[in-house]
């Protein structure tokens, strides 16, 4: 480790020193002080050399929230290694990709998740040394065996650029790509929200968004930095997080659509309180974001960002400017290039590119996917977008290479989704597009030419893509045309069939 650099380890270890007894963590009926954090990480990261983890090597999780899936992230910033959280909303194929992809020298399962990985070991499919979290069966020796430490950690502590996590996005051309995030980059971004929230000791951080989304990682680490509390459940349930935000007087949140509809309308229900949350950061509906600080006299803080970004670029208030999504962060630049790579005049329209050190590194073994998405010195994110004349951000949408749908906050590229698709003997050609839903902001649609002859439904083909690949990426409307409108080239006119169908 240089004399400039710092990780996630470096804050929990001065926080045990200042505030040792103050509560870090609340998981259930468990609560951490920041003394006994860095204790279980120490020990963590002894039994991690123990098997055999070495700086750079990779540290695959699949599990819901809890406190073992902190403690791998502080561990594998102390050790140098990389973490490699896994989606666990992804089928057996798609982990079975992550898994080859990252290569990582041992996997640590809960017990819900075991059942799906059992088979990919006996195939082949994967190999590595397997952990069962919270229970140990078959192939998966017990986490305890990690977590009791015992081998002395070696000297070398990490450089804040080299990679500490890698977060792999959705698939632009079918395929998962891991981004490689620096120690560096999350912790700027939680910086920058303990700034924009005035986060002290005494916030409280509900961790309901998964610790393997960039969101719930920033999150947790921009209280961390201000020794507060992160109370985590081990995923969203609307009254066991209303019982939580009431029980432990949560401050702060991420979230995306609906969980804020959901805690409002429930909330409403039952006569719960949710004045003790003061901000609130994410992406949500304006009726639900005006709702919510008419309530609760709460802030929402509109916002933009990438995985690639270590989350976020841009965030600002809602009532500043509503509709847009903020403006940059401190150390963050933001522009707005035409097609040559030009910067355009404010109020003009174009890709939305960015740079500074919350900007990835570059994808796992992708060379020539990096240095294209990070050329002429900027990561060109693939959104559209336009920068006004005070520097707050419009987003647009997104560039026809990189068409994308995001139903409740996660990412789903049309092009795996079609892959899917036309595996289906009856379907001849599909176009899958976004289109608004009032639940989760956006929707997946499916318009497919079938083969001649063919019969099929459209609930027939949405179970069988739910088959093939993870099912929030089905599309929920399917409509069936005789043709598709083609460009000059021949290909489906994608803009076209928005016009139309969207």
């Amino acid at each position: 480790m240089g004399i400039h650099d710092y990780t996630i380890y470096h804050v929990l270890r001065r926080n045990a020193r200042i505030h040792r007894n103050r509560t870090a963590l609340v998981f259930e009926h468990e609560r951490v002080t920041y003394g006994e954090l860095v204790d279980r990480v120490e020990s963590l990261s002894s039994g991690l050399v123990g098997a055999g983890v070495l700086k750079g090597d990779r540290v695959a999780v699949l599990s819901q929230n809890c406190l073992e899936y902190v403690y791998l992230y502080a561990a594998a910033a102390k050790l140098g290694a990389i973490l490699l959280p896994i989606n666990w909303r992804l089928n057996a194929d798609e982990i079975a990709h992550v898994l080859s992809d990252g290569s990582p020298r041992i996997l640590i399962v809960d017990s819900q998740y075991q059942s799906v990985v059992t088979p990919l070991l006996s195939a082949g499919s994967v190999s590595m040394e397997c952990y069962g979290m919270d229970a140990a069966t078959g192939p998966f020796r017990p986490f305890q065996d990690l977590a009791r430490g015992g081998e002395a950690v070696p000297d070398g502590e990490p450089s804040d650029m080299d990679g500490w996590v890698i977060m792999h996005t959705a698939a632009v051309h079918g395929k998962a790509r891991g981004a490689v995030l620096t120690h560096r980059g999350p912790l700027l971004v939680g910086s920058q929200l303990v700034n924009c929230f005035r986060l002290t000791h005494e916030d409280a951080n509900m961790v309901m968004v998964p610790l393997f989304h960039a969101m719930g990682l920033i999150m947790t680490v921009s209280v961390m930095i201000a020794a507060g509390t992160n109370v985590i459940v081990s995923r969203f349930d609307v009254d066991r997080v209303l019982d939580k935000i009431a029980e432990e007087r949560v401050t702060v949140f991420g979230e995306f659509a609906p969980i804020l509809k959901s805690l409002l309308d429930r909330a409403s229900e039952t006569g719960r309180d949710l004045s003790s949350t003061r901000h609130v950061v994410g992406l949500d509906l304006p009726e639900t974001i005006e709702r919510y600080q008419r309530e609760t006299g709460g802030t929402f803080w509109a916002a933009y960002g990438q995985s690639e970004t270590s989350g976020l670029s841009t965030v600002a208030p809602y009532s500043e400017k509503p509709g847009s999504a903020g403006r940059p962060f401190h150390f963050t630049e933001v522009e707005i290039v035409d097609e040559a790579g030009n910067r355009t005049a404010p109020g003009t329209s174009g890709e939305i590119v960015t740079r500074g050190p919350m900007v990835f590194r570059g994808y796992w073994n992708l060379e020539q996917e990096t240095a294209y998405t990070l050329r002429d010195g900027w990561h060109h994110t693939g959104d559209m977008g336009r920068l006004d004349e005070d520097g707050y951000l419009w987003f647009e949408g997104r560039a026809p290479e990189k068409e994308l749908i995001k139903p409740g906050g996660e990412n789903v590229y049309p092009a795996e989704v079609e892959k899917a698709i036309l595996e289906h003997e009856a379907v001849k050609e599909t176009v899958v597009i976004g289109v608004p839903d009032a639940k989760w902001g956006e929707a997946i649609k499916a318009v497919c030419v079938l083969e001649e002859g063919a019969c099929l439904t459209g609930q027939e083909l949405i179970d069988f893509v739910a088959g093939r690949i993870a099912r929030y990426k089905k599309p929920q409307h399917v409509v069936f045309v005789a043709e598709l409108p083609k460009t000059e080239s021949g290909a489906a006119d994608r803009k076209q069939v928005k016009a139309v169908h969207g």
